[in-house]
């Protein structure tokens, strides 16, 4: 495959004004994408943000960069990022583009772009669009410019997807729900779509100033919703990131319901009424509570690599429709195209109102196993994992633990880490565990 100078994984991400977060790369990336965009199609690009400060500044320079290239821009201001995905394909767009960084911090921003069926970006077009980036800009007459104008009913068109996912002969009306949008795009739209469903909604994280998405609230930082839940005597919280694509719960008790449980909810569920289509894919970080509780409930599963991208490339393969992360990216394919944590939720609520469960007792069949999680720092090109030293510790972990318990090895993405987790019923000996297998590694490095 060839060598990706841009896009990463998913799509363009970094420190703003810094690398390829810059104004004028922006404007590149712009007119390059709409050189590619522009050859079929209907010549129109959806784009939507997140609420950090920097959008404004990239949200223009994607514009003129279109412009430049012939594309006419629809804007949506500030939207979730699976919001961007749904109107694309209802507004037969040739692509959305999304101006985030996740559950980064506001001085980091990103561009990804979703195909006009609402997928990612098909990996021959974001080269295609890296291949015009080395040519240099070139307008269009004047005749042929794009304009721009902006989707006035854009939240109202999203809010009513949302409440689509929840059965017609139900409310939630007698639940009160705490909803958290990380001070983020769901700001303005999801204790809207709870309220709308019947519930007593608490919002918090629902004032963004530009500088605060994700600071010490979301689904990233967890205390300020579960203190919230057990002091306001809700029935349950649910806590967004950012850009609003993933999801963590918590219960009654003030309980971090994560991915890996809501998984489970979803899965179960599905089979209960006969609409489970093959089984679930987790990644290679899925607790070992959701493998063993799926395998009694007899539902099949299978792991990827960690990302959200690997998940939903296996859910393809396997033609199965639900998949996810710990981390609380879901999939569900009946449901959308992409992670969306508000349909998340409501799926889950869903599950609670048909079987007259509380979220507590929907995870009650599931015993989450303690994961212990060390990363060992390394420097070099040496591959500590090939070291026979290494090898000969992992085995004996994993003969000790036997079939309760799983060790993962795997380098990190990102930085120079090996990252040692170790998985098992009794927490004390997954710990003392997990450092044996790191002071092996030290050791090797």
């Amino acid at each position: 495959m060839t060598e990706r100078k841009f896009f990463g994984t998913d799509g363009i991400r970094g420190k703003v004004g810094t690398g390829q977060m810059t104004p004028e790369l922006a404007l590149k990336l712009g007119w390059a994408a709409g050189r590619v965009l522009a050859r079929t199609g209907t010549k129109k690009v959806i784009i939507g943000k997140d609420t950090r400060i920097s959008g404004y500044m990239f949200e223009s320079a994607l514009e003129a960069g279109l412009s430049a290239a012939g594309l006419n821009v629809m804007l949506m201001g500030p939207m979730p990022t699976p919001a961007v995905a749904y109107l694309t394909r209802t507004f037969r767009a040739e692509a959305g583009i999304v101006i985030s960084a996740s559950h980064n911090p506001y001085y980091d921003n990103g561009i990804k772009f979703f195909s006009t069926d609402g997928s990612k970006l098909d990996d021959a077009i974001e080269l295609e669009i890296e291949a015009e980036l080395d040519k240099p800009l070139e307008c269009v007459e004047s005749q042929y410019l794009g304009k721009v104008s902006r989707i006035e009913d854009a939240r109202g068109r999203y809010i009513e997807y949302c409440k689509g996912n929840f059965p017609a002969d139900q409310t939630l009306e007698g639940l009160k729900i705490v909803v958290d949008c990380a001070h983020g795009a769901t700001y303005h739209i999801a204790p809207a779509v709870f309220r709308e469903l019947g519930a007593e909604v608490i919002a918090i994280g629902d004032k963004p100033n530009g500088t605060n998405i994700n600071d010490k609230c979301g689904a990233t930082s967890m205390a300020q919703i579960c203190e919230t839940v057990v002091r306001e005597q809700a029935d349950l919280g649910i806590a967004l990131d950012g850009d609003g694509d993933r999801i963590m719960m918590v219960n009654r008790h003030g309980e971090v319901i994560d991915g890996d449980q809501i998984l489970y909810i979803l899965a179960r569920d599905a089979k209960i009424r006969g609409v489970l289509k093959g089984g679930v894919v987790g990644t290679q970080m899925a607790n070992l509570g959701l493998e063993l509780a799926l395998k009694a409930e007899g539902i099949p599963f299978a792991r990827s690599k960690v990302g959200d991208r690997y998940v939903m490339e296996m859910l393809k393969e396997l033609n199965w429709r639900i998949g996810g992360e710990n981390s609380g990216h879901i999939l569900n394919l009946d449901h959308g195209t992409t992670g969306d944590g508000i349909v998340a939720g409501i799926l889950v609520l869903a599950a609670m109102r048909r079987h007259q469960l509380s979220l507590e007792q929907l995870t009650s069949g599931m015993k989450m196993f303690p994961q212990i999680l060390v990363n060992v720092r390394f420097e070099g090109q040496s591959n500590p994992l090939e070291s026979s030293l290494v090898k000969e510790a992992v085995s004996a972990v994993e003969a000790e633990l036997g079939e309760r318990g799983r060790v993962l090895l795997r380098k990190s993405g990102t930085e120079p880490l090996i990252r040692v987790m170790v998985e098992g019923e009794d927490d004390a000996q997954v710990t003392m565990l997990a450092h044996r297998i790191a002071d092996a590694v030290k050791a090797a490095v």
